[in-house]
């Protein structure tokens, strides 16, 4: 089976960044997981992903350097075999808020004993005839600490088996706090949140990560101690590009 060397860099202590796929573009998706980034991160909650598409693009991924992973739309245990099924070797669940969410999204990821994800796999056999030997080992599960109860219970959460890290979504646990998520670096709740979830997974072995605004703030957060860091999205980097042209060509 193929290692999954974005978890290997993080158990051994340093920062894997990754990009985030979300305009249902497999050209996009081949050319990202090419480019040296450590992981790609399909995006099935916010991104323009159909079932067949996402299939397409682990498709088109899987020539690449790049670690595929996957955020599931929800904390189900189908949609999550379903990904895992396909070929990804990184799962994020959304919107964890308690222990016992941490436990659905984890047992859903690993095979007996371990877990409860169902014996049977279609494009995952790529990853050859020792996959059912290795998979519970290789695969990276993520859940998301994007709330104020989530913050609360964020020890509990990480100590859960089978989890082996978080991705913070500080957008969403900006709104649970009251505040604009555009405003979240002047809120006081959030940056102590944000040292809360750092320390938790420190002291439950686990790997921080967060979503970022760019590849200046992934550097940032790794310094902070965020090891799980998406830097920057497809579309957003498209954008940032057709800006700075626009600018260099005295259009803006």
């Amino acid at each position: 089976m193929r290692i999954n060397t974005a978890k290997q860099k993080m158990l051994e202590g340093k920062p894997a960044y990754g990009y985030a796929i979300g305009l249902g573009s497999m050209v996009a998706a081949e050319a990202l997981a090419n480019c040296g980034i450590d992981f790609i991160l399909l995006d099935r909650q916010h991104g323009s992903w159909g079932e067949d598409s996402a299939i397409a693009a682990l498709v088109a991924m899987h020539g690449g350097t790049a670690t595929p992973m996957a955020r599931v739309s929800k904390n189900d245990y189908t949609m999550i075999g379903r990904l895992l099924d396909e070929g990804c070797m990184g799962i994020i669940v959304p919107m964890v808020h308690t222990p016992e969410d941490a436990k659905a999204a984890a047992d859903a990821c690993r095979l007996p004993p371990t877990g409860s994800r169902s014996w049977g796999w279609g494009r995952a056999s790529i990853w050859g005839p020792t996959y059912p030997d290795l998979v519970n080992d290789q695969i990276f599960v993520a859940v998301q600490i994007e709330s104020r109860l989530a913050v609360e219970n964020v020890e509990a959460i990480m100590a859960t088996p089978g989890v082996d890290g978080c991705w913070t979504g500080p957008g969403d646990m900006a709104l649970s706090m009251g505040v604009d998520p555009r405003k979240a670096a002047e809120s006081d709740e959030h940056c102590r949140a944000l040292e809360k979830i750092v320390q938790a997974c420190k002291n439950t072995g686990k790997i921080p990560g967060i979503a970022c605004a760019s590849p200046e703030d992934a550097v940032r957060r790794w310094e902070q101690g965020f090891q799980f860091n998406v830097a920057a999205g497809d579309g957003g980097l498209m954008m940032k590009a057709a800006r700075e042209g626009l600018q260099v060509m005295g259009l803006a």
